[in-house]
């Protein structure tokens, strides 16, 4: 592959829970400061799953992060937080405002790596703004799998669940949460709790992907026919290889 030399670039890790976002941006910074490269990283305000000022994996890997506002106009402040730095990594840029695209793309400009990681569905299975929009502009774009709870099949799908069971598809789209919350699953096994009155218990509906089955009672085919929707790291190139708030790589 041709490196890039005479600006810089964006990376991108994404993929669902689970699937390692945020273990690959950790090696990618840990092989930048190896080769004395400068490196600032930032997080958004509403994430300290792993303290306060550090960015974490689920296996217990961490690194000091600055803290920023992830709403409205808030991830501007990484502009002039430390205009030094040579490499700039973003972890969860799912929770981040649409404004951290024009951030990562002034930063390319400039001539810096910008390493971002973060969730690119939702936990109904929808497109997690801002990050799709980071995948069309990135440079460079690297989608990771996890394996589903459930199949063992691959999984790029984030399951919501709250109390053990599935989410309703009206929940807020943001909760932050881990393995209380969370399951990596695979498109078939992914489920949707649909309804108002299952919503409180009191009937379930429950709607799977399309080559999925679950018996949602009474109401079976009404459920299979609704519409699903979802919530739930010197300069080498890329190699191959976690929601807004209720206040979930």
């Amino acid at each position: 592959m041709h490196a890039i030399t005479r600006t810089g670039w964006v990376e991108v890790i994404t993929g669902s829970m689970f699937s390692g976002k945020t273990e690959e941006l950790l090696r990618r910074l840990r092989r930048s400061e190896i080769a004395g490269q400068s490196v600032a990283v930032y997080k958004p305000s509403v994430d300290d799953r792993y303290g306060e000022t550090t960015i974490g994996t689920h296996n217990g890997r961490q690194w000091e992060a600055t803290v920023v506002d992830n709403e409205g106009k808030g991830p501007l402040e990484i502009l002039q937080a430390d205009p030094e730095a040579e490499v700039v990594a973003i972890d969860e840029a799912n929770f981040f405002s649409e404004a951290l695209v024009e951030v990562c793309n002034t930063l390319a400009d400039r001539g810096t790596r910008v390493i971002v990681s973060g969730t690119d569905q939702t936990f109904r299975g929808e497109p997690f703004d801002p990050v799709p929009q980071l995948i069309a502009t990135a440079e460079y774009v690297d989608k990771l799998r996890a394996i589903c709870s459930q199949c063992g099949e691959p999984a790029t799908r984030n399951q919501r669940l709250i109390e053990g069971d599935p989410a309703h598809v009206d929940d807020p789209t943001i909760l932050v949460g881990a393995e209380e919350s969370y399951e990596a699953r695979c498109r078939a096994c992914h489920v949707l709790r649909t309804g108002d009155e299952g919503r409180h218990g009191s009937r379930t509906d429950i709607n799977r992907g399309e080559n999925g089955g679950e018996d949602g009672g009474e109401d079976e085919n009404e459920n299979r026919n609704s519409k699903e929707t979802e919530d739930g790291s010197g300069n080498d190139t890329p190699t191959d290889e976690s929601a807004r708030t209720s206040t979930n790589s």
